[in-house]
C-alpha cells in the first residue's frame, strides 16, 4: 500500500487492527508518526495541538538550545583543551555543527514530505545523543570535530526541521504563538547549558560535563518522540525540476532567501564570540561565562514577544522591526563599550531582539509558499543559510587575527544583520507594498 493510500479514512479500521510498523504496512500512521484525519482546518489549539508544542520545545531544547552554547565550547577549547589551536581553526567544530544542522534541510525536509517526522526524529535522537557521548570521549581536534561538529549536528538537523514542520497542520490564527513558546525552548538551552556545562567541567572534568549533558539530552528527546507528531499523513508527490526551480522564480521568496542568509552571518557572531571577546577586554572568565545565559534569558522574551505580536501586527512587520534593532546594538553599543556593564546590557538586549531570528524562521517561508511545499522550502532555505553558518566564525577568527581585530569582527557582524534585514523588508514591500500599517 503506498503512503498516498494511507490517508483514505476507509483504511482506517483495518489499520488500526495492525501491530506491524513497517513503511508498506497499512499502519502507516503509527509507521510514520502521522494521526489520520478528514478535518480540513486545524484545530488551533487543545490538548493535542499544545502537546505536539511540548515535543518540538524540546526538540528546541535540544537542537538550537545546544547549539546557542557553542561560544561557551569556543572558549573552552580555545583557553585549555585545544589551546595550540588558533581561534579560527577551532572555530570550524562550532561552524561545522550550524552548516550541518541546515545544510540538511532539503533533504530532511524531502523525507518528511515523504514519510512523516517519527523516523527523523527517532534517528536524529540517536545520533545527536551519540556525537554528544562520543565528544565525551575526545581528546584530538579531529575526534572533536567528528563527534560533536559532524555526527551531533546531523542528528540535530533530523529532529529540529521536522518538528517545526508539523506546528503548521496544528495553529492557523494562533501559529506564531505557538512557534514564539516553543522557540523558547532554544532560549532555556541557551541559559542552561552555558551555566552547566563550565560549571561541570570544574567539578567533574570535561568527559562528564558532556556526558552529564548527553544524558539531559535523552531524557528530553525521549519526550519529544511520544509527542511530536503531524496532523495529516503525509501525501508525496514526485518533485518536479519545475518545483525545485519555482522558488527561485518567485521574488518575495528569493528576497528572504537573501536575508536570511546575510543575517546568518551577523547573529551568530557575537553567540560565538561574546565570551571569548570580554575576557579579553578584561571581564573575569568566572562573569563572562553567564553572559550567554544571559543573551538567552533575554532571548526568550524576545521569542515569546515577537510571536505574540507577529499574529497581531504581522510576521514581517516584527521581524524587520528587531532584527533591525539587532544590527543597531551591535554597532552602537557593542562596538564603543568594553566595560563589564556595557557588555552586559548589549547581550541583554542583543539576545531580546535577536530571538525572533528563531522563532520566525518557519512563519516567514509559510506565508510566502504553498503549505504542499513547506518542507522543501524551509529546508531550502536553512540549506542557503548553511554556506553563512559554516563561515561566520572562521572568517570572524580570520578578522580578529588582523589589526582591525575585535572592531573589525563587530563590525562584520553589525552590516550583516542590517543587510538581511533590508532584504527582509523588500520582500515585505514586494508583497503588500510601503504601508507601515499593513499586517504581513
Amino acid at each position: 500500500m503506498s503512503v498516498k493510500d494511507s490517508a483514505d479514512p476507509s483504511q482506517t479500521t483495518r489499520r488500526s487492527q495492525s501491530p506491524t510498523l513497517q513503511p508498506d504496512d497499512p499502519n502507516l500512521e503509527q509507521a510514520t508518526g502521522e494521526k489520520t484525519t478528514t478535518d480540513s482546518e486545524p484545530p488551533d489549539g487543545g490538548l493535542a495541538a499544545w502537546t505536539v508544542v511540548l515535543g518540538v520545545w524540546c526538540t528546541s531544547f535540544c537542537s538550537f538550545g545546544w547549539l546557542n552554547s557553542i561560544g561557551t565550547f569556543q572558549e573552552y577549547y580555545q583557553n585549555d583543551l585545544l589551546s595550540d589551536y588558533s581561534p579560527s581553526t577551532i572555530a570550524w567544530i562550532p561552524s561545522l555543527q550550524l552548516f550541518f544542522m541546515m545544510s540538511m534541510g532539503p533533504i530532511v525536509g524531502q523525507l518528511y514530505d515523504r514519510f512523516g517526522p517519527r523516523w527523523l526524529v527517532f534517528g536524529g535522537s540517536l545520533l545527536h545523543v551519540f556525537g554528544i557521548m562520543m565528544t565525551s570521549l575526545a581528546t584530538e581536534y579531529y575526534q572533536i570535530l567528528l563527534a560533536q561538529g559532524v555526527c551531533s549536528a546531523i542528528g540535530v538537523a533530523a529532529i529540529f526541521q521536522p518538528s517545526l514542520n508539523c506546528v503548521h497542520g496544528w495553529f492557523t490564527t494562533k501559529r506564531g504563538a505557538a512557534f514564539g513558546i516553543l522557540a523558547t525552548g532554544s532560549s532555556m538551552g541557551g541559559v542552561v547549558f552555558p551555566i552547566m556545562v563550565p560549571h561541570l567541567i570544574r567539578e567533574v572534568g570535561y568527559g562528564w560535563a558532556m556526558r552529564i549533558s548527553g544524558f539531559l539530552l535523552l531524557a528530553l528527546l525521549i519526550i519529544a518522540n511520544l509527542t511530536v507528531r503531524a496532523r495529516c499523513p503525509p501525501s508525496p508527490q514526485p518533485l518536479s525540476m519545475a518545483q525545485i526551480t519555482q522558488p527561485f522564480k518567485e521574488v518575495p521568496y528569493v528576497l528572504l532567501l537573501l536575508g536570511f542568509f546575510c543575517f546568518t552571518y551577523g547573529i551568530f557572531v557575537p553567540i560565538n564570540y561574546l565570551p571569548s571577546q570580554a575576557v579579553s577586554v578584561g571581564m573575569s572568565p568566572d562573569l563572562a561565562q553567564y553572559l550567554l545565559a544571559i543573551l538567552n534569558a533575554a532571548s526568550l522574551f524576545g521569542r515569546v514577544g515577537s510571536g505574540i505580536l507577529g499574529d497581531k501586527i504581522g510576521r514581517y512587520n516584527i521581524f524587520i522591526v528587531v532584527c533591525y534593532l539587532s544590527g543597531i546594538w551591535i554597532l552602537a553599543l557593542w562596538i564603543p563599550d568594553s566595560g563589564n556593564a556595557g557588555i552586559i546590557v548589549f547581550a541583554a538586549l542583543f539576545g531580546f531582539t535577536s530571538g525572533a531570528y528563531v522563532s520566525l524562521i518557519a512563519p516567514l517561508v509559510a506565508q510566502v509558499s504553498p503549505m504542499a511545499e513547506i518542507g522543501w522550502r524551509t529546508g531550502l532555505l536553512f540549506a542557503t543559510n548553511s554556506i553563512g553558518a559554516l563561515t561566520t566564525s572562521p572568517i570572524s577568527g580570520a578578522i580578529l587575527e588582523t589589526p582591525s581585530g575585535w572592531w573589525g569582527v563587530k563590525v562584520f557582524s553589525g552590516v550583516f544583520c542590517l543587510a538581511g534585514t533590508t532584504f527582509v523588508l523588500i520582500a515585505r514591500v514586494q508583497k503588500v507594498g510601503w504601508s507601515p500599517t499593513k499586517v504581513f
